[in-house]
């Protein structure tokens, strides 16, 4: 069993702009540690398309190990259109799916919080995104993205058929919706559960069992079921109804891309996937902002760092219990977007455009 050193990170910048997001997470530790004295240690790898080139693996076993030894990992982000037709057992996304199985993450965390300072950045009408904050709870190592048999075969008649399986047991169900009951109590003390019980085994499984949990032990929750298609509309119709959403790994991967775009960017959003903790109180962790890597702009230094920023303050609060800390870092982003200060995915008219790096200092310079 590989022991958890408390207080080490692992940044694993991957491809695009991840290493430019990355560093400025890197600028903000050795911050915190020079006038925190919280004596953070961090170490960088490989992982994703980069570690394809060098290494012929989107991740190797070495960086893995590393994974498993580390409080929290901080990615940034992995893919591009160069990989394309690379096969795909060696695509770079599958380092994120490895990490994500192998390290037990089975709770994916994913807040759509709408910035006052960004209201208009939305595509929806003020009043509808205004004030919005949403947890959206996805589990993230069963489902169809994991669930066997799956692959693509020949049949009879001369077609392919394509198989996935989506399978969920109990107690996959129940240890994430514990998760986001607990949340709930820290928040408006709302869990929304979504699932297709009115037409998959699999969702009818979900609902008995989130409903089963919250009667043994969440009573003092309110809890609401809704089919996950209706979910995808009241988020554009009316999105403040909800406070925390549950779902599986498929409606999860979707109702909460749906959910950041209420915000008016992907560039202001983080994540965090969470493991169980173990008789000492310790889990794995793994945080990341939730855009992409986008190739298209990556060394131009216009990426907007506070995704990745914001993914390190849920690292601070989840993984080593530093609210205080987290809450100064959140405010610091605040600050400065409140003194008009932009990068070019967010900027709008009579505000002020930052470079990535300038972004990262600007939100330095207002920590106390």
């Amino acid at each position: 069993m590989i022991k958890i050193k408390k207080r080490k990170f692992l940044l694993l910048p991957g491809d695009g702009i991840g290493p430019e997001v990355v560093g400025e997470v890197k600028k903000i530790i050795h911050w915190f540690n020079k006038n925190k004295s919280l004596d953070f240690e961090i170490e960088e790898d490989l992982a994703g398309g980069v570690s394809y080139e060098k290494h012929g693996t989107p991740i190797t076993d070495e960086v893995f190990y590393k994974a498993l030894e580390c409080e929290a990992v901080i990615l940034g982000a992995v893919g591009g259109p160069k990989w394309d037709n690379v096969e795909f057992s060696k695509k770079p996304e599958r380092a994120l799916l490895k990490l994500r199985k192998e390290l037990k993450l089975f709770a994916n965390l994913r807040p759509a919080i709408c910035f006052k300072q960004l209201v208009e950045a939305s595509t929806l009408k003020p009043e509808i995104v205004s004030g919005l904050d949403i947890m959206i709870v996805r589990e993230l190592t069963g489902g169809i993205y994991f669930g066997e048999p799956r692959g693509i075969k020949p049949i009879d008649n001369g077609e392919r058929k394509g198989i996935n399986t989506h399978t969920y047991t109990s107690s996959e169900i129940q240890r994430v919706a514990r998760v986001a009951f607990d949340l709930a109590k820290k928040r408006q003390n709302k869990v929304t559960s979504c699932e297709k019980s009115n037409v998959m085994e699999s969702g009818l499984l979900w609902k008995e069992e989130v409903q089963d949990l919250h009667d043994k032990e969440f009573k003092d929750v309110e809890l609401n079921h809704m089919l996950a298609d209706n979910c995808a509309m009241q988020l554009l119709r009316n999105p403040k109804q909800f406070d925390v959403i549950v779902t599986d790994n498929l409606f999860g991967d979707m109702l909460s891309d749906q959910a950041s775009m209420l915000t008016g960017s992907l560039g202001l959003l983080p994540s965090a996937s969470l493991g169980a903790k173990n008789k000492e109180g310790e889990m794995r962790a793994m945080y990341e902002p939730i855009h992409g890597s986008a190739p298209d702009i990556a060394g131009k230094g216009i990426a907007n760092p506070i995704a990745t920023i914001l993914s390190f303050a849920m690292a601070l609060k989840y993984s080593l219990n530093l609210d205080k800390e987290a809450n100064v870092l959140e405010k610091a982003v605040q600050d400065v977007l409140d003194e008009g200060l932009r990068t070019k995915d967010i900027i709008s008219k009579g505000k002020k455009e930052l470079s990535t790096s300038q972004m990262g200092d600007a939100i330095i310079s207002k920590l106390q």
